[in-house]
C-alpha cells in the first residue's frame, strides 16, 4: 500500500514536517510495511520555504537586511537547484519582528523585502517566489521598490521617508536607476488574500489595525494607497489596485504586479505545483492529509481542501487528520473519506499544544488499526 502523507503545519504547535512523522509513526504500529511518501505541505505563507527545502533540496541564503524600522537583522530565504529563489516576506518586514508598542504601520518599511529580492537576483535566479503574509508594513511596496533602485520624490523634490503615510507627499518616481534583473526575472507570488489596494476592503482598513494603526491612520494610510496608485498611472504604470491581492501584505501585491509583473496565484496552487502534488497524489493508494482546524475556510485554498480537491478527482481516498473540526457543512466533510479530530481529552489550550504530536500519532494509529479491522472482516 502505498500512503502519500501530505498535511499542513498544525498552528502554534507542530510544523508540517513533524507532522508527517507523526501519523507515519501511528500508521506504522498497524502497516509497517507499507511505502510511505511525506509531503509536508504550505498554503504560501509562513513555513512554506521549510516546506520546499525538505521537498526540493537546494541551499539556504543568509543575509543582513533592514527590519520595518530600518534595524539590521539577520534573514534567510532559499535558493533552488533550479535557479527558483523562495522568499517570505516576513523574514524581513513582519509582524513578529516587532513588540507590540513598536507597531505602526505609518513608518513601517518594505525595505527589507527588496534587499532579499536585490540578494537572489544577485545569485542569477530566474524566477522568484514570494510569499506574502504577516508584514507589519502598509506601504504599498514603497520600501521594497526603494532598495530595489527606485526613487520617490515630493514636491520639493525630497526623498520621501519610509513608510505608507509619506506616501502621501509622493509627487514623482523615478526609476533610471531600478534593477535591471527584475524585469527580465519571473515573479510569482503566493497570496491567498483577495483584498483591493483600497477603500473598505483595502490594505489599511482591514489589515491596518491589527498593524497598529489608529482609525485616523486607517483614513490616511488609505489615502495615502490611493495618491500613490495614482501617481503610479500617470507614469505609464498599469493600474492594478483593484485586482484582488493588491491589498496584501500592506499594498506589497500591488507593487509586485506593478513593478516587477508578477502573477498572483493561490498560495496552495503555487506550492503544489512547485512540489509536484498531482503526480504524488496520482502514485498513491491513499492519501492522508490535516491541519490545526479544519473549517470552512479549509475548502477556500488550504492544503487539506486543495489536496482532497485533487485526490478525488483521481479518485484516491483521503483522510484528514486535524486537531479540531468547526463548522462544516456536509458539502465540504463529502470532500474527505474521513475526517478524525486528534484532541484525545478535554484540556487546556496549552496542554493541547504541548501534546499535539502524540495525539496525531494517536490518531493516525487508531484510523490504521479500524482500516485493518475492515480489511479483515468478511
Amino acid at each position: 500500500m502505498k500512503i502519500l502523507i501530505a498535511p499542513d503545519s498544525f498552528k502554534e504547535s507542530v510544523e508540517a514536517l513533524d507532522v508527517c512523522h507523526a501519523i507515519q509513526s501511528g500508521f506504522s504500529e498497524v502497516f509497517p510495511d507499507a511505502d510511505y511518501k511525506l509531503l509536508p505541505m504550505a498554503d504560501g505563507g509562513e513555513g512554506t520555504s521549510a516546506v520546499l527545502s525538505y521537498v526540493l533540496g537546494g541551499r539556504w541564503k543568509e543575509v543582513v537586511v533592514n527590519d520595518p524600522l530600518m534595524r539590521p537583522i539577520s534573514a534567510k530565504y532559499l535558493l533552488l537547484p533550479d535557479a527558483t529563489a523562495v522568499i517570505e516576506i516576513a523574514q524581513a518586514c513582519g509582524l513578529h519582528l516587532l513588540i507590540a508598542a513598536e507597531r505602526n504601520p505609518v513608518i513601517a518599511s518594505s525595505y527589507g523585502v527588496g534587499e532579499l529580492i536585490a540578494d537572489a537576483l544577485e545569485e542569477g535566479v530566474k524566477r522568484i517566489i514570494i510569499g506574502l503574509g504577516g508584514s507589519a508594513t502598509n506601504d504599498a511596496g514603497l520600501g521594497m521598490l526603494t532598495a530595489l533602485g527606485m526613487t520617490f520624490h515630493d514636491s520639493d523634490d525630497n526623498t520621501l521617508a519610509q513608510g505608507g503615510g509619506a506616501l502621501a507627499n509622493l509627487q514623482r518616481l523615478d526609476a533610471t536607476s531600478f534593477h535591471a534583473s527584475v524585469l527580465e526575472t519571473v515573479f510569482e507570488v503566493a497570496c491567498d488574500v483577495t483584498n483591493p489596494l483600497c477603500g473598505e476592503l483595502g490594505a489599511s482598513a482591514i489589515f491596518g489595525p491589527q498593524k497598529g494603526a489608529s482609525p485616523q491612520q486607517v483614513n490616511d494610510l488609505d489615502q495615502a494607497l490611493n495618491h500613490f496608485a495614482s501617481i503610479c498611472e500617470q507614469n505609464g504604470y498599469q493600474d492594478y489596485q483593484e485586482i484582488a491581492g493588491a491589498g496584501a501584505a500592506g499594498g506589497l501585491g500591488y507593487a509586485l504586479m506593478s513593478f516587477c509583473q508578477a502573477e498572483l496565484k493561490s498560495g496552495f496552487d503555487t506550492v503544489a505545483e512547485v512540489a509536484n502534488l498531482s503526480q504524488h497524489i496520482t502514485d498513491a493508494d491513499l492519501i492522508i492529509t490535516g491541519e490545526g482546524k479544519l473549517d470552512a475556510q479549509s475548502a477556500m485554498g488550504k492544503v487539506a481542501g486543495g489536496i482532497s480537491h485533487i485526490a478525488r478527482l483521481n479518485h484516491t481516498p483521503v483522510i484528514a487528520i486535524c486537531g479540531s473540526v468547526d463548522g462544516l457543512k456536509p458539502a465540504q466533510t463529502s470532500q474527505f473519506d474521513v475526517i478524525m479530530p486528534s484532541i484525545q481529552k478535554l484540556d487546556t489550550i496549552d496542554n493541547i499544544f504541548k501534546n499535539a504530536y502524540h495525539n496525531i500519532e494517536t490518531t493516525a494509529a487508531n484510523i490504521a488499526a479500524a482500516i485493518k479491522l475492515g480489511q479483515s472482516i468478511k
